[in-house]
């Protein structure tokens, strides 16, 4: 019989050794952590009494670049972009191009009308305004007591 030491504080408490570490240095290299967060831009959502309000920081592009749609209750919103560097008449070693895409999507709400979205680019901030309807509003009232 033998006897395996187990200690739960120690960092690589494996029965193998240098199996976590494998796993640890290819899951948590700065590559591919920096490669899945890059093409995916940040969002705010917000929601005021009578519109719900998304903000997409992308800078960099142009409002042409930008493709919002909505099929059934998804909103979805992506870009692709090709930049290519050449110059003619020169013979190259190395050419760079340059391509980036992402796809965001969303789940709208029932209460959203979808008929009415608007949507602007501005400063590098995608903006879209996505209106309640009616029966959706927050209605206040001040109620008089007697």
């Amino acid at each position: 019989m033998t006897l395996v030491k187990f200690n739960p504080e120690k960092k690589n408490s494996s029965l193998l050794p240098g199996f976590n570490d494998i796993f640890e240095s290819v899951l948590g290299d700065t590559f591919f952590t920096d490669r899945r967060l890059s093409n995916v831009p940040a969002v705010n959502i917000s929601e005021s009494a009578d519109h719900y309000h998304i903000e997409l920081a992308a800078p960099g592009l142009k409002k042409d670049d930008f493709r919002v749609s909505v099929e059934r209750d998804m909103l979805t919103i992506s870009t692709e972009t090709k930049n290519e560097n050449l110059s003619e008449g020169r013979t190259y070693n190395r050419k760079e191009y340059s391509y980036s895409a992402f796809t965001r999507s969303f789940t709208l709400p029932e209460s959203a009308d979808i008929e009415k979205i608007n949507a602007s680019y501005n400063d590098g901030i995608l903006k879209l305004e996505l209106p309640k309807k009616e029966e959706a509003k927050v209605v206040a009232k001040q109620i008089e007591i007697q």
